[in-house]
């Protein structure tokens, strides 16, 4: 029989301490793996079929499997997304639900709409950005002109001709128009229409000279050849379209992108928050996923949830200016 000693005692009782401590790390590691205790909702504020949609129904084909529980994606269009933030922002805190926003409904909302019956700060708490877009600068083929210094000369020599369309009055395209005509010393004047189907064909029949809308929209008609894109916003070139210029390079000091982002409403737990941020942030470095992103000519993000308040930070102060020096009024 071994002969135990003070020495051996204290060594024994070490070792099943350390055991012990490893046995709740193990059950702390565990606890944290669980599943969420019922189905995850995506809110988004826009019909079926747009690009935010797609966005959040390839996020949350992927979420479903990693956290355990369903995914459901609710479309819940009205008032240009910002109804879908006054429904998410009353969530209780039992709930499992992230909205899936864009600078109209987080950024631009906020500043123009006096009856918003939500606080973009105060109601909601970034979890991930997931995706950015470009916007694009197009001319129709019946304007005589190939490159950005080339348009600003004519715009500058024929300023009751100079009309930019947008899809949307109060949209980010109008505002980043404004953002154009101000860094060149232009004036423009925005003319917005109901969407950009419309858009498109005045600009194809020269009805309107000059466009700007998101990359998605106008580079399969540039493609074709039916207009022309002059300068997309990026800080460098699109992977979708690696010809066309960026502002900078097009000899214009001018850079913005669109984004897509995911909300939870400031009643969730921290905890599930955080849990949530990590799990999208392994969602979107999955290949399978970034694939499916190029595939609908989409640019997919990889953020933490750190990064994504700072994106946001730097997003409204550079936003805010330009809404609010426009006096635009909805």
């Amino acid at each position: 029989m071994l002969k135990t000693t003070p020495i051996t005692r204290r060594l024994a009782a070490l070792l099943a301490a350390a055991g012990f401590m490893a046995s709740i790390a193990t059950m702390a590691t565990t606890a944290g793996a669980q599943t969420l205790d019922s189905p995850l909702h995506i809110i988004v504020g826009y019909a079926p079929g747009g690009a935010t949609d797609r966005v959040a129904r390839i996020v949350g084909d992927k979420l479903g499997a990693r956290l355990g529980v369903p995914v459901v994606v609710d479309n819940k269009p009205g008032a240009g997304g910002r109804l879908a933030a006054q429904q998410v922002k009353n969530t209780p805190a039992s709930q499992n639900v992230l909205m899936l926003a864009n600078p109209a409904v987080m950024v631009v909302a906020p500043l123009v709409f006096k009856d918003n019956n939500y606080d973009a700060e105060r109601d909601f708490v970034p979890v991930s950005h997931v995706n950015s877009y470009d916007f694009a600068l197009s001319v129709s083929p019946t304007l005589p002109v190939r490159e950005l210094n080339h348009l600003l000369a004519w715009m500058r020599a024929n300023p009751n001709q100079a009309n930019v369309g947008v899809p949307a009055t109060g949209s980010l395209p109008h505002f980043f128009g404004l953002m154009v005509g101000e860094k060149a010393k232009v004036q423009t004047q925005v003319i917005g229409y109901r969407g950009s189907a419309p858009l498109l064909n005045d600009l194809i029949g020269g009805q309107v000279p000059i466009s700007v809308d998101t990359e998605d929209v106008v580079l399969p008609q540039h493609n074709a050849g039916k207009l022309r894109i002059l300068a997309l916003s990026g800080e460098k070139r699109s992977p979708f379209a690696p010809n066309i210029p960026t502002f900078k390079e097009a000899g214009l000091d001018l850079a913005a992108t669109g984004w897509n982002t995911f909300f939870a409403p400031a009643s969730m737990p921290k905890a599930k928050v955080e849990r949530l941020a990590i799990t999208i942030r392994e969602v979107m470095q999955d290949p399978d996923t970034q694939r499916k992103f190029k595939d609908a000519g989409m640019t997919p993000v990889v953020s933490t949830q750190a990064q994504t308040m700072a994106m946001l930070k730097a997003y409204r102060t550079q936003w805010a200016p330009v809404v609010q020096k426009s006096g635009y009024q909805p």
